[in-house]
């Protein structure tokens, strides 16, 4: 499979660093899709900021993961990828890494293109949602087939523009509440159940959404595809990911503060788009309506396209190990030639059709499709923060001086605790809703 050598400078000055930054922004508005902006709005509008708490957990832990996974990708002794390293554990991980990418490739695309074409029909007043979904999608792939990631990453900063404007400029306007938004992130509340979604499983989602998922694996390509390569790009790389995860913390807490401020004092509850959209315009005004949907749209759109470029990456990766036996060496060097690979492109094209089928009439909801969607991509949690957490700590795979030290150690246990008590949860749940319907 064709690799591309791609080179970058290391940054010495201040606009160096602004200039070299970009994975961080892409992986950023990736995270930032239908899933944040649905569990927060439903959680603020259900139990107003009590819940704010979880927001912050999760952002610090998928912070700490994913840091903790470019370390790898960075540092490691042997001058491999996380996949390649995870392939020291088990030869058969890397398949089983990319089989999962496709799964949920699909269910993540499911809900952000059923978002797309919602908040398009409603955004423009006329047109089906498939429809709309269907064109975006092909846009979609002309996007990721002709542009390299240089172009992607310019085409997410306009992403991060739109979605500033319009979730932040909505906010502002439902006139947030600091002290109790604090009061929220600090006193770990846990409220009774309120709403159609109980509480556990806005937890969990929330975890999902926003924690961590395998979409935290595509970061290490975007690193790749961006030219940074080895320990001297560790700086830089730390603060590309911190600025993006303050992206996140900003542009999620915007959407909190309109379920915390427009839809719990009203006593709604969040069951599509459009009632959110039409409740937002009738408290705050004819134009906040349109305004939150071109949120909707950047930030769902940012996903589709995020995703379908870092699971093209990460399963194009995961075919180099296909036909290799245990006693070959672990992948060819270099990252995924975007514009030649074969795989890349079937992976793609998977990634932007099959989750259509969501979109036509007659299948459940926006809102349902993200919370339950997020909520199932727990599963795998365990499983990935299990197998980082082994070759981020063994000397035998990143080597004595960036192996984890014992705080790290503390955060990836945690991490894995988390991980199988949210599994534990999402398990418990869905067969207490599936028994009776069997039964």
């Amino acid at each position: 499979m064709p690799s591309q050598q791609i080179t970058a400078k290391v940054p010495t000055t201040f606009l160096g660093y602004l200039r070299s930054m970009g994975p961080g922004i892409v992986i950023a508005l990736v995270w930032l899709g239908a899933g944040d902006l649905v569990d927060s709005a439903v959680a603020g509008g259900n139990y107003g900021y009590t819940l704010m708490w979880a927001l912050a957990l999760a952002l610090f832990v998928r912070f700490t993961f994913v840091s903790i996974i470019a370390k790898y990708q960075l540092c490691n002794q042997h001058g491999e990828n996380v996949l390649a390293g995870m392939r020291r554990i088990h030869r058969c991980v890397p398949w089983l890494v990319g089989i999962a990418g496709l799964v949920f490739a699909h269910i993540y695309n499911a809900f952000s293109l059923r978002g797309v074409g919602e908040s398009m029909s409603q955004l423009t007043g006329w047109g089906n949602p498939f429809v709309w979904s269907t064109f975006w999608a092909a846009v979609a792939a002309l996007i990721v087939f002709r542009g390299g990631f240089e172009h992607i990453k310019k085409l997410f900063y306009v992403f991060l523009g739109l979605l500033s404007i319009s979730l932040l400029g909505v906010a502002i306007w439902s006139g947030p509440n600091p002290v109790e938004m604090a009061r929220g992130m600090m006193l770990f509340a846990i409220p009774e159940q309120h709403g159609p979604y109980g509480v556990f499983l806005l937890l969990t989602s929330l975890i999902g959404a926003v924690g961590g998922s395998i979409a935290n694996l595509l970061y290490p390509y975007f690193i790749e595809q961006n030219g940074w390569k080895g320990p001297r790009f560790r700086r830089v790389q730390l603060y590309d990911l911190a600025f993006g995860t303050l992206v996140v913390v900003i542009l999620n807490l915007a959407v909190w503060t309109v379920g915390a401020e427009v839809l719990k004092p009203g006593g709604i509850e969040v069951t599509d788009l459009q009632s959110l959209a039409n409740l937002i315009t009738v408290v705050l005004g004819k134009w906040c309506g349109p305004l939150f949907y071109l949120g909707i749209f950047a930030a769902t759109y940012s996903t589709v396209v995020g995703n379908a470029t870092g699971y093209g990456l990460l399963c194009s990766d995961a075919a180099r190990y296909w036909r290799r036996t245990s006693g070959e060496s672990s992948a060819p060097t270099g990252p995924v030639n975007i514009q030649q690979s074969t795989v890349y492109r079937w992976v793609v094209a998977w990634c932007l059709i099959s989750p259509l089928v969501w979109s036509l009439p007659g299948m459940p909801d926006f809102v349902t499709l993200t919370i339950v969607g997020n909520a199932v991509s727990v599963v795998v949690l365990p499983l990935l923060s299990a197998a980082l957490w082994y070759i981020t700590a063994r000397t035998s795979c990143i080597g004595a001086q960036y192996r984890n030290r014992w705080w790290e150690n503390c955060l990836m246990a945690i991490l894995f605790a988390l991980s199988v008590w949210s599994t534990y949860l999402f398990i418990e749940r869905f067969v207490t809703w599936i028994f009776p319907m069997i039964t």
